[in-house]
């Protein structure tokens, strides 16, 4: 039987590294079927990606076209959900203003990695595009060990 039936990436806003990250996961093979999705710590309002993330996951043959930023609600967490945050504030940030939550951990640490994966918000196109080329990395490594552990279930 799998461990996780649905996996949220968790980013501040909802409109970068969140949609990024599931965006990459997507095109990844995985041996059993997951519910992959974004969402965001602070969603005042649905809004569309960032255009320069968008230019990046475009330039790399993915869309992000279509997502709207949604906040993170009491109804995401389950036993059956995989929460991963980009950076260890975001996981605090969880435990604080969320009840019973499971499976919450920074994308690093689910890799067992030590790294955060900061925001590119604010900066230029090459940014953005080294935020890609860190998430796309570290999703390569997380569709290793999800594999991994679907064998070993």
């Amino acid at each position: 039987m799998k461990k996780y039936d649905r996996l949220i990436f968790v980013s501040n806003s909802d409109t970068c590294r969140g949609p990024m990250a599931e965006a990459i996961m997507k095109s990844k093979f995985l041996l059993a079927s997951l519910e992959i999705v974004s969402r965001g710590l602070v969603v005042l309002f649905p809004e569309p990606v960032n255009q320069k993330a968008e230019a990046i996951a475009a330039s790399h043959g993915l869309t992000m076209k279509g997502h709207t930023a949604k906040a993170l609600e009491q109804e995401d967490f389950n036993e059956r959900t995989l929460v991963l945050v980009m950076e260890d504030s975001m996981k605090q940030k969880i435990f604080q203003e969320h009840e019973n939550v499971h499976n919450i951990y920074m994308l690093s640490e689910y890799i067992k990695e030590e790294r955060e994966v900061k925001d590119p918000v604010g900066g230029s196109l090459a940014d953005y595009g080294a935020c890609y080329e860190l998430l796309e990395r570290m999703i390569s490594s997380l569709v290793v060990v999800l594999n991994e552990e679907e064998l070993l279930c």
